[in-house]
């Protein structure tokens, strides 16, 4: 499947990937207005064995399907970060 990636100019690091190009009807106008602006970043041939880098191809492949979009969203921080202080022992 071909597939086609925006990035959001209103929160850092996220993007959205559709299977038609600037075809944004299936995205919710919430989620329009909160990631603001999309800028088209890349295209490339996604499939099921393809490796990505922080997304699961399989997982991308059925929110196309299913509901026409996928939300790439930066990975959580721990709240508690053990690096910085915290119990001792």
């Amino acid at each position: 499947m071909q597939c086609y990636v925006y990035r959001a100019t209103r929160r850092a690091d996220t993007y959205v990937y559709l299977p038609e190009k600037d075809e944004f009807s299936d995205l919710p106008d919430t989620l329009m207005k909160a990631l603001g602006s999309l800028e088209f970043a890349l295209e490339f041939e996604l499939t099921p064995d393809r490796t990505l880098a922080q997304e699961d191809p399989q997982k991308v492949l059925a929110n196309l399907q299913d509901q026409g979009f996928h939300l790439q969203v930066p990975p959580r921080e721990d709240k508690l970060d053990p690096w910085q202080g915290g119990a001792s022992g």
